[in-house]
């Protein structure tokens, strides 16, 4: 896969889980629980996806978690590390966007010559 998708899947994921995340502190899958949930069962996010793209988002410093024992089985609770985290994303993830948007754009326009 090409570096350009795998930057728009990796960033579609991380708008997905700080948007989930903005609504409150959340254990990993309670984060694909309610990315289903606000995505009204459109999106399911498997583990295999979900979880590294919490670690990168945890590496960035975008999120935080910590221990929480009164989780049963004891587990890690994710929770956004400030509001800005989200804006950054947004932007970075529209960015991106856009320009696949223009560059699909110039290419339907290059179709017809």
């Amino acid at each position: 896969m090409s570096k350009s998708k795998v930057g728009l899947l990796q960033g579609t994921l991380d708008m997905l889980i700080l948007k989930a995340l903005s609504l409150g502190a959340l254990h990993g899958y309670g984060v694909g629980q309610r990315i289903a949930q606000i995505s009204d069962d459109s999106l399911k996010i498997e583990e295999g996806s979900l979880y590294p793209g919490l670690y990168r988002l945890e590496r960035r410093g975008w999120v935080e978690s910590e221990w929480d024992v009164s989780l049963d089985p004891v587990g890690r609770r994710v929770m956004v590390n400030g509001c800005t985290s989200l804006k950054k994303a947004d932007q970075r993830w529209r960015g991106f966007f856009s320009q696949v948007i223009h560059n699909a754009a110039f290419l339907s326009i290059m179709e017809h010559f």
